[in-house]
């Protein structure tokens, strides 16, 4: 079999069976064929290979000046390559297990405040029904924590007004279900009445949220609208640090970080837990600035 072959099966099983999202497939397929290509190079047959082997190809995209983060998606990626080998029964046994993921520094994320994420929804003008969508829009984005992709996939039929829940399917074509508040609930209420039906006159479109055009609206979109924001309000910020604010503000009220987990869409806690290292940093600074001994 060719390795295109190879990857692409490797690729339909990622999507179809593993279940993963799009982007990890695709990351985990540019590793994968990175591999691939050194074993041709080398002149080393898949069923002959060894960890080893593993750990020289790893070396070489070190000397090659890819970063640690690049290595540990490449351990990632072989890895889920060498489950793939592993079931196909190429492999005997997956032979990247015994590699260690090498440590990666994480940046925390950048978290607003409540008065900056006011400030930023405030500075909406919703006298016209742009500006209407995009009250409802992004209020809906912080409220519940959504993703940019989320927002704009979100399909009419998966909003329910009277419970105040929508129903979100996230990476991986996970779904889960997040409550809304009073506030987005007002916003949600005129723009869906109101607004949504001039936008789109009339046509079937399945998205809750639409462009000037009726259509559902991009990631560009909203990314676009967003800047103009940052202007008006000052405040600096990207649309998924919303999302970041929505989870640190509720672990700060007390929420329960299992709670936070689900609200997020998080498949392992280990993730989540990265806003209480924020909240914690917070801490810390009040602690320095209010007590001086």
């Amino acid at each position: 079999m060719t390795i295109e072959g190879l990857l692409n099966q490797f690729y339909s099983d990622l999507i179809l069976v593993k279940r993963d999202a799009q982007k990890t497939a695709e990351t985990y397929k540019i590793s994968a064929e990175a591999f691939l290509n050194w074993l041709v190079e080398e002149r080393i047959k898949l069923v002959d290979v060894t960890p080893q082997n593993i750990t020289y190809f790893l070396v070489k995209r070190k000397t090659d000046g890819c970063n640690e983060l690049t290595i540990a998606k490449d351990i990632s990626g072989i890895r889920a390559l060498g489950d793939f080998l592993e079931r196909k029964e190429y492999w005997t046994e997956n032979k990247a297990l015994l590699l260690e993921r090498p440590k990666t520094s994480h940046a925390l994320p950048k978290v607003l405040t409540e008065e900056q994420v006011d400030a930023l929804l405030e500075s909406i003008d919703t006298s016209d029904n742009v500006g209407k969508r995009d009250d409802a829009l992004f209020e809906l984005i912080y409220s519940c924590g959504l993703r940019i992709s989320e927002a704009c996939d979100l399909k009419v039929a998966n909003v329910h007004m009277d419970e105040q829940i929508i129903l979100v399917h996230g990476k991986g074509d996970k779904e889960r279900i997040v409550p809304f508040g009073k506030r987005a609930y007002d916003k949600l209420k005129i723009y869906l009445e109101e607004v949504r039906p001039l936008l789109t006159k009339g046509k079937n479109v399945p998205e809750v949220f639409v462009n000037y055009k009726g259509e559902g609206i991009s990631r560009k979109g909203v990314w676009k609208r967003f800047k103009e924001l940052e202007t008006l309000s000052g405040v600096q910020a990207k649309v998924h640090t919303l999302r970041h604010s929505f989870a640190t503000h509720l672990l700060k009220g007390g929420a329960d970080l299992r709670a936070v987990q689900e609200l997020l869409g998080h498949s392992d806690l280990a993730t989540t837990q990265i806003y209480t290292h924020v909240t914690n940093e917070q801490l810390e600074d009040a602690h320095k600035k209010y007590f001086k001994r």
